[in-house]
């Protein structure tokens, strides 16, 4: 490959943060509710230490070697992820989740639109939740169209 062609990269950071939540549809009776998410309806929530990688792509600069400098995205997973969820009832607390289920996956498409609204136009390429080491949610801003 010649020093001219561009060189396309991926790069990931991670985080972790604790927060409470309680599966819940306004959309369902109570005993509905429970028949679907069982323990994780409880009127108490429960709580989790989530994960959370974000992936980047884009080339590689010639100049700073980097896709993205690590510092700034430290820095936009500080706004977008740390700052609206660590130590927070997401339900209670997040004003997304007053109306949508805080499931794992609702999780990560919240942080993914977070941090569109941060990085760089057309950067973002992944973000993978851990609710458990078990549990892990995968979203690359993918969207269905409605027939």
């Amino acid at each position: 490959m010649s020093p001219l062609s561009a060189r396309l990269a991926r790069l990931s950071r991670s985080v972790t943060f604790s927060a409470c939540h309680r599966l819940h549809s306004k959309s369902l009776s109570d005993e509905e509710n429970l028949k679907l998410f069982g323990k994780c309806n409880n009127p108490n929530g429960h709580g989790h230490n989530y994960k959370v990688i974000v992936t980047v792509r884009g080339e590689i600069d010639p100049i700073s070697g980097m896709v993205l400098n690590l510092t700034e995205l430290k820095e936009y997973m500080q706004e977008a992820i740390m700052e609206p969820l660590d130590h927070k009832n997401l339900d209670k607390d997040v004003p997304y989740f007053a109306e949508v289920v805080s499931t794992t996956e609702n999780l990560a498409v919240f942080i993914w639109e977070n941090l569109q609204r941060l990085l760089p136009a057309g950067i973002l390429y992944k973000v993978k939740v851990y609710e458990t080491d078990q549990n892990v949610v995968v979203y690359k801003g993918e969207v269905t169209m409605a027939e």
